[in-house]
């Protein structure tokens, strides 16, 4: 199959197939020849900041001479984006032999009336095989949504897990309250693995540090007062670890979102607990001072930004960072309908530097509507609030408006993807 097809193939599998238990997930990776196992496995949960702590983390084991394979998601662009080997993304090539092999399994599954993986479980057989094929030492491996049943927790022996900030999203699915979601993020921690943690609420960090202490796990967690944040300038953040470990030093960091420096510690952490006095702390500042994460307080433009943010604690921290530059501001905004996302807007609306608000459609079909969106902007704020339902339309609005201001494009993941897809081909 061509690569176009192999694409088409994926993106349809959401038709006719559903999540399965993780008993399912690991009969199709024993089909597939139960991959990566043996190998060093950091295993990455959280609501928020999980992409960057993979990143930060991958970019540190690179440094140190090792094979890494990283499986994230979402993607932005393209498929690819989600099995990286090495510090990119696989090629079509590989993707489609890879597919090919995942398919049969999928197919012999079929055949004796198992189901289908599903799409998230499909692309990560992919992963895991293709980490396999390419002998990675270390494999960086992000979950999806929640933890105890996602199908990256098939994997019974990591090496290490950890776990970002907690906060209120899919709470359709994994709970209510931040206890309920912690409980399921907690879910992928195993016996005697250690675990580090952010600790940024009281009420999920106790519902974590709980089940670390029932499985034996050493845990280890990061605060606020683990770092100092020195400076935000010229698109860069300075900050400073606090443990005597890295000495009096400032780490630099390609982006400006307050909520960084936390999840760079985290991956420090990590591997602080990987190398111990062997890592080569210098060496590090340098790899974290040039990683370049997508769709994160992203400038893809001169004074253009795309932030992923897409529930309320993301939209906290992204007010929060937005709130140091003092230029006047324009928001563009879109979201899906099961997010909370009066909430967001009520929040966004709170940010008295914003100057106009630009809300779009995305191509989705669970897309919240744009004049409902309108309404609910119009409730929390005076300032002008504009209708573009084509995001060219948008984008060609807000170039012509952003002269001396900056532009912040936010509420999901998919307008993100939409926006650099369109930069992008424009060149």
């Amino acid at each position: 199959m061509k690569y176009e097809e192999v694409v088409r193939y994926i993106e349809d599998i959401p038709k006719f197939t559903k999540k399965h238990t993780l008993l399912h997930t690991r009969e199709f990776m024993r089909r597939l020849g139960n991959p990566c196992q043996g190998r060093k496995v950091l295993h990455v949960a959280g609501t928020n900041g999980k992409g960057s702590v993979c990143a930060y983390m991958q970019a540190i084991l690179l440094f140190e001479g090792k094979r890494v394979g990283f499986f994230t998601s979402p993607h932005l662009v393209k498929l690819n984006e989600r099995i990286r080997i090495n510090g990119k993304d696989i090629d079509d090539d590989t993707f489609c032999r890879i597919f090919a092999k995942v398919r049969q399994v999928a197919e012999e599954l079929e055949k004796e009336g198992l189901e289908h993986p599903s799409y998230f479980e499909f692309l990560y057989g992919m992963g895991m095989l293709a980490f396999e094929e390419n002998d990675a030492e270390y494999i960086v491996l992000e979950t999806g949504l929640g933890g105890k049943l996602d199908a990256t927790n098939s994997f019974e022996h990591p090496f290490l897990s950890v776990i970002t900030s907690i906060g209120l999203d899919h709470t359709e699915i994994l709970g209510n309250t931040l206890e309920e979601i912690a409980a399921e993020k907690a879910g992928i921690l195993k016996p005697h693995v250690p675990v580090i943690f952010a600790d940024t609420q009281q009420e999920s960090s106790r519902v974590i540090e709980e089940r670390a202490g029932e499985l034996g796990c050493p845990c280890k967690k990061i605060g606020k007062s683990a770092y100092e944040i020195l400076k935000i300038q010229d698109g860069t953040l300075a900050f400073s670890p606090s443990n005597a470990y890295y000495g009096d030093t400032t780490w630099k960091l390609q982006n400006t979102a307050m909520y960084q420096p936390e999840n760079a510690m985290l991956a420090m952490e990590a591997m602080r607990m990987i190398f111990g006095e062997q890592g080569d702390v210098s060496g590090w500042r340098e790899a974290l001072s040039q990683v370049k994460w997508e769709g994160r307080m992203e400038e893809i433009l001169p004074d253009f930004y795309v932030d992923g943010a897409h529930n309320v604690s993301a939209v906290r921290m992204f007010v929060q960072s937005i709130q140091r530059d003092r230029r006047e501001k324009v928001v563009l905004f879109s979201a899906v309908r099961e997010k909370n996302y009066e909430e967001m807007i009520r929040i966004l609306c709170q940010e008295k530097s914003v100057s106009e608000y630009v809300i779009t459609l995305i191509e989705d079909k669970r897309a919240a509507q744009t004049e409902e969106l309108k309404q609910i902007f119009q409730k929390y704020t005076d300032k002008p609030v504009v209708v573009k339902e084509e995001l060219h339309q948008a984008l060609t609005y807000l170039f012509s408006r952003k002269a001396g201001k900056a532009v912040y494009c936010l509420g999901s993941l998919y307008l993100t993807g939409m926006i650099k897809a369109i930069t992008e081909e424009a060149g």
